[in-house]
C-alpha cells in the first residue's frame, strides 16, 4: 500500500507532466500580425553646407514627403556667420530634381511637389539660394541627398480619358471626355475643368447644362472665358462614369487643351481634403 508521501510525489509528477505537455497560451509565440499600411511621412537628410567668403554658412537638408498622391520636397537650412552671435532664420528657394535608377522621375520648385512615383531610393539634387532674416547670409549652390521612401504609391481614385488626342488647326473638333471614379471612398461630386491657351483664339463650347464658361471681372461684368469650361459633376460612382462632350474651335493659331478634375474625399469637413487630378492634354497641329 503506497504511503501518503509516495502518493503526493506521484500526483506531483503527473501534474508536472501535464504542464509540460500543455503549453500555456501566454507562453506561445504570438502569430504574425499583418503589417499596417504606412501612412504619410516626411524623410530628411543632410544635403550639404554652403559657405561664403565672409564666414557665412548654411547647412541645407533635403526633405521629401511620401504616402500621399504628391511627392513634396523642401530644403530647410540652418544659417550662421562667424564672429556674430545673431540667431538667423533661413529662407530657401530654388529648384529640385528627383532621379531613381538614373532616370529623372520628378522636378519642381522649392518648396513644391509633383506626382509621387512610388517607393524606392531617390537621388535628390537641388539648386538653392539661402537668405537669412535678419540679413547677413546670402548663399547659392547645389546640394544633394539620397532618400529611400517606402510608402506605397497611393491608388488612383479617379481617372480622365478623351476619345481624341489631337485638334486640327482652323477647324472645330468634337471631344468626348470620360470621367471615372474607382474608389468607394468619397462621394460622387467633382469639378471638371477644361482650358485652352489664352490669346490663341481657341473656343470651347458644349450643350451640357452642367458646364459653364467661367465668369471674370468685377460685378456687374458679364464677361466669360470662352476658351475655358467648368463642369459640376454630381453622380460619379464606381461602375458609373460620366461623359462630357465639347466642341473645340481652333483658328489659324493652334492651342492645346488641358483638363483637370477636383474631387472630395472622406473627412469632408476638414479644410484640406480631396485632391486634384490632371487629365490628358489634347494637342493641336
Amino acid at each position: 500500500m503506497p504511503t501518503p508521501a509516495t502518493t503526493l510525489r506521484t500526483l506531483a509528477g503527473v501534474g508536472l507532466l501535464t504542464l509540460a505537455l500543455v503549453t500555456p497560451a501566454w507562453g506561445r509565440p504570438a502569430p504574425p500580425q499583418p503589417r499596417a499600411a504606412e501612412g504619410p511621412s516626411t524623410l530628411c537628410a543632410a544635403a550639404g553646407t554652403l559657405r561664403g567668403a565672409d564666414g557665412q554658412s548654411a547647412g541645407v537638408s533635403l526633405c521629401a514627403g511620401s504616402g500621399t498622391p504628391q511627392l513634396g520636397v523642401s530644403a530647410p537650412a540652418n544659417c550662421a556667420r562667424t564672429g556674430t552671435g545673431t540667431r538667423y532664420v533661413c529662407l530657401t528657394d530654388g529648384t529640385w530634381t528627383a532621379r531613381r535608377g538614373g532616370t529623372t522621375v520628378a522636378t519642381g520648385t522649392l518648396p513644391g511637389s509633383a506626382d509621387y512615383p512610388g517607393p524606392g531610393t531617390y537621388d535628390l539634387t537641388a539648386a538653392v539660394r539661402v537668405r537669412s532674416t535678419p540679413a547677413g547670409v546670402d548663399l547659392k549652390g547645389t546640394v544633394h541627398a539620397t532618400l529611400t521612401l517606402t510608402a506605397p504609391k497611393a491608388k488612383a481614385t479617379h481617372a480622365i480619358t478623351v476619345d481624341r488626342p489631337e485638334l486640327r488647326r482652323a477647324a472645330t473638333t468634337t471631344l468626348t471626355y470620360t470621367v471615372r471614379r474607382d474608389s468607394d471612398d468619397g462621394d460622387g461630386s467633382a469639378r471638371f475643368g477644361l482650358i485652352g491657351e489664352e490669346g490663341s483664339g481657341v473656343r470651347i463650347a458644349t450643350d451640357d447644362p452642367r458646364c459653364v464658361s467661367p465668369l471674370v471681372g468685377r460685378y456687374p461684368s458679364t464677361t466669360r472665358l470662352r476658351y475655358s469650361l467648368d463642369c459640376a459633376l454630381t453622380d460619379l460612382q464606381p461602375g458609373h462614369p460620366d461623359t462630357v462632350r465639347v466642341r473645340v474651335t481652333v483658328g489659324p493659331n493652334c492651342s492645346t487643351v488641358v483638363s483637370k478634375l477636383g474631387y472630395w474625399m472622406p473627412k469632408g469637413q476638414a479644410l484640406y481634403t480631396g485632391g486634384m487630378l490632371a487629365g490628358p492634354t489634347v494637342t493641336c497641329r
